[in-house]
């Protein structure tokens, strides 16, 4: 597994990341990997950034930078979307595992290396579907319901009152992800303009509303070095004898040079869409989701798609860049 970067958010208020149905009165628990290198972007192009930066991830025929998904942390507790190949477990009298979206990385520990399940030890939040320890008295997040009123300046007395759902954060949580790096020069060259565009969006906001103070965040927290000391409580599965599979923590557009072979794998699909700043409809289209388990010899690297509209003044990215961890693929996890 290359160096590279985690990073915790701490949200100072509510986050609105829009669902795949633009519902405004429903919210997304995941921000995306193809948003987060979106709003990267536009960091970097107020940073002065923006040619190079493009020129070495969505230009390239491999990506100098890749980024997983955000998913939740509580305490020092990180949660990621499990691998479809291993989720759910056999049914259980006490935990109801398809409730669970989100599931603890020491869960997963135990799980991907075979060891017995102490069931008392963990509970499954409803609110927001996360398999977590079961000391516990609240999980990461919830999803509320916010209402506003937006009033005409000429006649105050015509108001018209909206709704928008999102999630809050309970104290000591927020949203964790991964930034790797091709090598040790990609690394060198970009992990500081990485962390002063994560700074400036802290300020700015993540996801929707950020006029109104929604997805703002404290000073992020950075980490660097090998992503396995970084998350000791992982069992990454480099040493796996036999065939591995890539569990992906992304969103993934295969390449032209990714053999991935799709009658294998535990794999699903997600339509993604969007708006371009100037209000213009992107072109929508499908990515493999996260926690889906690919079946190919070598990591999937993905690439990046233009999805600007036809008369745009620009190019517009959508990152399929793929980050994968590697497990062993047992022989019940391949569908014959």
């Amino acid at each position: 597994m290359p160096a590279g970067l985690l990073v915790r958010l701490r949200p100072a208020g509510p986050w609105r990341i829009g669902p795949a149905t633009g519902a405004r009165n429903r919210a997304d628990a995941i921000y995306h990997s193809d948003t987060l290198y979106a709003a990267i972007t536009c960091a970097m192009r107020d940073l002065g950034f923006l040619e190079p930066w493009l020129r070495e991830t969505a230009e390239a025929p491999s990506s100098a930078v890749r980024f997983t998904s955000c998913y939740p942390f509580q305490r020092k507790t990180l949660f990621v979307v499990p691998p479809k190949s291993l989720w759910p477990p056999l049914p259980s009298a006490r935990l109801r595992y398809r409730g669970a979206r989100f599931v603890a990385m020491p869960f997963l520990e135990a799980l991907l290396g075979d060891e017995p399940i102490d069931e008392t030890r963990w509970l499954v939040d409803g609110a927001s579907e996360c398999l977590m320890p079961s000391d516990r008295n609240e999980g990461p997040f919830r999803t509320t319901v916010r209402t506003s009123a937006a009033v005409d300046r000429l006649n105050p007395a015509a108001v018209e009152p909206h709704h928008a759902a999102g999630i809050e954060f309970s104290p000591g949580c927020g949203l964790w992800f991964m930034a790797t790096f091709a090598d040790d020069d990609a690394r060198r060259r970009w992990v500081d303009p990485v962390c002063a565009a994560l700074t400036l969006l802290a300020d700015t906001g993540f996801g929707g509303k950020r006029t109104s103070g929604w997805g703002a965040c404290e000073r992020p927290e950075f980490f660097d070095g090998d992503l396995k000391g970084m998350l000791p409580s992982a069992r990454w599965d480099d040493a796996a004898e036999g065939e591995r599979g890539w569990w992906l923590l992304s969103l993934f557009t295969p390449s032209e040079h990714d053999a991935v072979d799709w009658r294998r794998g535990h794999y699903g699909a997600v339509t993604r869409g969007g708006r371009m700043t100037t209000g213009q409809l992107k072109r929508s289209g499908t990515m493999v989701e996260e926690g889906s388990v690919l079946v190919c010899p070598e990591a999937p690297t993905g690439n990046a798609r233009n999805v600007a509209p036809d008369g745009a003044p620009h190019p517009v990215y959508r990152a399929g860049f793929a980050v994968s961890i590697p497990i062993a693929l047992r022989p019940t996890q391949v569908p014959s």
